[in-house]
């Protein structure tokens, strides 16, 4: 399997975290989101990442991809079978793509992106603003959420905890550590997730490209 993005985007990383711990092997192919390729519009037609190759099947967009892997390789499962923890396992992949990743992107492409990688200047003040009036209720509900339990979802790891830990790892590479006074169960919660290996080798070579990437924009 060929699965074309970057891993520091969240959905990226959803996939290839999902699809690791499904023991599914893949090649990474490094692509920007907006590649106007033929080749790459043809497996992505809007140009969005990630999109995926199998074989003679090609698919884009992550929760789509999730959903093809679980269905290909049922084990271990990752989508629950009952209803109510499928439903809110279903939940929690879309509060990762569009609530804990809406704000996290601002924060992301402003302070990261935009410096770093496309020679923009970025939107300080937007992103001092999402981290101060957006993001301490997000960090409040999943603290609730999680509670004292090692999983949002049952006993055991499923796409609702890939999904969320994928957003957060984005948005942590540009806002502070989360506070564990204020958020205790989310932040051990986030440190035991990052801590798991299909996410920890990929966080640590993020981090270590954008450090690099700061270097030469200071030099």
């Amino acid at each position: 399997m060929q699965l074309y993005g970057s891993t520091i985007s969240p959905f990226v990383r959803k996939v290839a975290v999902f699809a690791e711990e499904k023991g599914v092997a893949f090649d990474l192919i490094p692509t920007a989101p907006g590649d106007a390729s033929p080749a790459f519009r043809a497996i992505s037609p809007f140009g969005h990442i990630p999109a995926m190759v199998d074989g003679d099947f090609a698919l884009a967009d992550s929760s789509a991809i999730v959903t093809y892997l679980e269905a290909k390789h049922p084990e271990p499962a990752l989508l629950p079978a009952d209803c109510q923890a499928r439903g809110r396992t279903i939940w929690f992949d879309e509060v990762a793509d569009t609530v804990v990743f809406a704000a996290g992107r601002t924060m992301l492409f402003n302070r990261v992106v935009g410096p770093l990688f496309r020679g923009v200047t970025g939107d300080a003040a937007a992103a001092d603003r999402v981290e101060r009036e957006q993001w301490p209720a997000i960090l409040g509900y999943l603290d609730g959420q999680i509670g004292d339990r090692v999983y949002l979802v049952g006993d055991v790891l499923t796409l609702a905890d890939i999904a969320v830990t994928s957003a957060f790892a984005s948005a942590l590479h540009a806002c502070a550590p989360i506070d564990t006074a204020v958020y205790p169960n989310l932040a051990r919660y986030l440190d035991t997730m990052l801590a798991r290996p299909a996410f920890a080798t990929r966080v640590a070579g993020e981090r270590a490209f954008i450090a690099k990437a700061r270097a030469r924009v200071v030099a």
